[in-house]
């Protein structure tokens, strides 16, 4: 069993064997909190901090009978002991946690969250509910400091679907363009109907252009540097040429969106198509911005 569904399990043991899945949520963020390297990752989304790979391990667990799914919580469903499996810190974390929110309730841990880390009321629905329309905006200000019109690229290699997520929102994207052929990963939350529905859940526009991709045939035994490079000659000379229109089409959402981002797989720009693409929408007449490459 995966290391971080063993945190889950404890913390389920720690409060009593059953949590709402708000407080479930919401405790697992606090835990990374007090951990040098977090198991899970977390978002600003709909009611506050929320981990998509969190809660894909918990319908995985459903299924092995590890625990249960009611209407508002999680149950754990057997007699194995979890908290001692854990490492010796996460047990000291562990047992923090459960001294300082044994008997809190969602609204509690909410209301906790909120105020202490209130980059997380950024999308909430619940916001205004704990905070004034003022601090939100400051919140938001403060977040999206980043107001220029511009094209970037990303690579989603190495990183949570969390993790990419957030640089997303730090970068102030709008939209995300996944110009991959196949928007298919073994990664998860990168196949394109979670990758979707992860952007539009903190409010980035989501658009598959799979014209401008390269087909996984040619992608085959790329070993060095040298593979590479022959495999983008002929991306420039046979797809860039047939997709102008497609190129022209990222154009028109800067000039409407403003902040708008190219996404494949790979972190270094130097193996993936995405620089290419970038630099030749670049070089058409309406290109008029900055092209930044994220890490």
């Amino acid at each position: 069993m995966f290391y971080r569904r063993k945190v889950i399990l404890s913390l389920l043991e720690a409060f009593g064997g059953e949590l709402e899945k708000l407080q479930l949520q919401k405790l697992l963020m606090l835990f990374g909190e007090l951990q040098k390297e977090p198991n899970y990752y977390f978002v600003p989304y709909k009611f506050g901090c929320f981990s998509f790979q969190a809660n894909a391990d918990l319908s995985t667990m459903k299924k092995y009978e590890l625990v249960e799914e009611t209407e508002k919580s999680w149950q754990k469903k057997n007699d194995e002991n979890y908290v001692s499996q854990l490492k010796e810190a996460d047990r000291i974390a562990l047992n923090r946690l459960k001294n300082k929110f044994t008997g809190k309730t969602s609204e509690d841990l909410i209301k906790y969250t909120y105020s202490n880390f209130p980059y997380y009321t950024l999308n909430s629905t619940i916001a205004r509910k704990y905070v004034t329309d003022s601090e939100l905006k400051t919140i938001k200000e403060k977040v999206n400091q980043n107001q220029k019109s511009g094209l970037f690229t990303i690579g989603y290699e190495g990183v949570s679907i969390e993790q990419y997520i957030n640089k997303l929102i730090h970068e102030n994207i709008k939209v995300l363009c996944d110009v991959r052929k196949n928007s298919f990963s073994m990664k998860y939350g990168f196949s394109k109907s979670q990758l979707k529905m992860a952007c539009e859940g903190v409010g980035i526009k989501f658009i598959h252009i799979p014209e401008v991709g390269i087909v996984s045939d040619k992608r085959k035994k790329l070993e060095t540097q040298s593979d590479y490079d022959e495999l983008f000659e002929d991306y420039k000379q046979t797809v860039l040429p047939e997709t102008i229109d497609k190129q022209k089409f990222i154009v028109e959402l800067i000039q409407k969106y403003k902040r708008v981002a190219l996404t494949c797989f790979e972190k270094d720009i130097c193996q993936c198509h995405r620089k290419h693409l970038a630099e030749a929408v670049c070089e058409l007449p309406e290109f008029k911005y900055e092209l930044i490459h994220l890490n």
